[in-house]
């Protein structure tokens, strides 16, 4: 009995061993996700500033050319008001009339020229500033992407860390010492990776049926909610074994002829007529001797 408590236990330290290895996988695996994600938003914050860039730089050369035009009319429009004026001035009569009507003409049509001007750069400015405050978005809903990204990634080595610090391994009711158990979902995950055993979830009520999980049968007699106690029926190889008064997160162990080592049924909450756990079963099925 003490040799196989003492592989047992060497076991149970050998299954912490591999959890932590699990864990810095999981790490590894999730730093990797993240530098590759990093990666890709820098890239892409690159290609929108390079793109911003551009934009900006083609609005300043319309712009410019806008204003070169702009200048050339004007300067046209002056020409000839000039022009007129000195007909105003050389002309008298009808043909008098004539000069300060088209001279009045002209100085109309540049002040037109002027407003339509003014009204092209304030909407090639309102462009730019379009351009850039949309640039500038993009990027902060980049820059709070990856804030997301390491966050999220920190807070899954954090719950990896916790699962298995929570992880225990204790002595079943058969006197055997039990593998790594799980209290919680989070640690049931953990003991998933792990992979060294099968784990079956099961929510157990009181019926007058038993309830099949992975080829055995459960069925609940009794379920203490005050003080966390319950009994049940654990039907294997046509033989009937009764647990009872077992306590929540006890590991509940049985034999069934095609295992060497014992399954074990742990509970983890206790409710009125119902309980709720999971059935751990091995990896490797092998009928004992």
């Amino acid at each position: 009995m003490s040799d196989g408590m003492e592989t047992n236990t060497g076991r149970g330290k050998w299954l912490l061993t591999g959890l932590t290895a699990v864990m810095a996988i999981v790490t590894l695996a999730a730093s990797v996700y993240m530098n590759t994600r990093i990666g890709r938003l820098k890239g892409e914050v690159a290609e929108l500033r390079a793109a911003l860039q551009t934009d900006v730089t083609g609005l300043r050369q319309s712009f410019s050319d806008t204003v070169s035009a702009n200048q050339q009319t004007q300067h046209l429009l002056l020409g000839e008001l000039a022009a007129a004026k000195r007909q105003v001035n050389a002309a008298s009569g009808r043909a008098r009339s004539e000069a300060v009507r088209h001279a009045d003409q002209l100085a109309k049509a540049l002040a037109q020229e002027q407003e339509s001007k003014h009204q092209r750069v304030a909407t090639e400015l309102t462009a730019m500033k379009e351009a850039a405050g949309a640039a500038g978005a993009r990027i902060a809903e980049m820059s709070t992407e990856v804030t997301q990204v390491k966050s999220s990634v920190d807070e899954t080595k954090s719950g990896m860390e916790k699962a298995i610090a929570e992880l225990k391994s204790v002595r079943g009711d058969l006197g055997v010492q039990s593998g790594l158990i799980a209290t919680n979902g989070k640690e049931l995950a953990a003991l998933r990776a792990l992979g060294e055993r099968n784990y079956y979830e099961f929510d157990l009520r009181k019926a007058k049926q038993p309830q099949t999980v992975s080829g055995i049968s459960l069925a609940l007699k009794k379920a203490d909610r005050g003080r966390n106690r319950y009994t049940l029926d654990v039907i294997a190889d046509d033989k009937k074994i009764e647990k009872k008064e077992k306590g929540v997160n006890e590991p509940v162990q049985f034999y069934v002829s095609r295992s060497r080592q014992p399954w074990e049924i742990v509970v983890n909450e206790v409710q009125k007529d119902r309980i709720i756990g999971y059935l751990a079963t091995p990896k490797v099925e092998m009928a004992r001797r």
